[in-house]
């Protein structure tokens, strides 16, 4: 269970500071959006229940497609390739931005690798492994 817990940890963590930036935070506020409407969307026009629908709309948009759930009636297909279409889009602008994030924090922390190495140049090996 343990190891479960940590992970989930640190990447609520990273979420929370991630919330923190301007730009991430519209994209994850259009990626719930998404997802919410998707959901109401599948509840009503397919008869799924909420949970199957909320379910549903996460794997359409992941491109996962277990197979295990399709929608059935023509107005449920239709709206399932105008969702995918839309919604990647905008998940991938939710990763995108994610990617970007972690990109800045890792050039931050080799910047601030380097500026130790400047002002101590006698620890130079281990500044050096560090960035390996």
């Amino acid at each position: 269970m343990i190891p479960l817990i940590v992970p989930l940890l640190i990447f609520l963590g990273s979420l929370y500071k991630m919330l923190k930036q301007p730009e991430f935070r519209s994209f994850f506020a259009l990626v719930l959006m998404t997802l919410i409407f998707g959901s109401v969307a599948y509840h009503f026009i397919e008869g799924w229940s909420w949970l199957d629908s909320f379910y549903f709309s996460v794997i359409a948009l992941t491109t996962i497609g277990f197979g295990d759930f399709a929608p059935s009636t023509d107005l449920g297909k239709v709206f399932t390739i105008i969702y995918v279409f839309i919604g990647l889009g905008i998940l991938l602008g939710f990763v995108n931005a994610s990617a970007e994030y972690f990109r800045r924090r890792q050039k931050e922390r080799v910047s601030r690798r380097r500026k130790i190495h400047r002002k101590n140049p006698e620890n130079t090996m281990e500044v050096q492994e560090d960035i390996e």
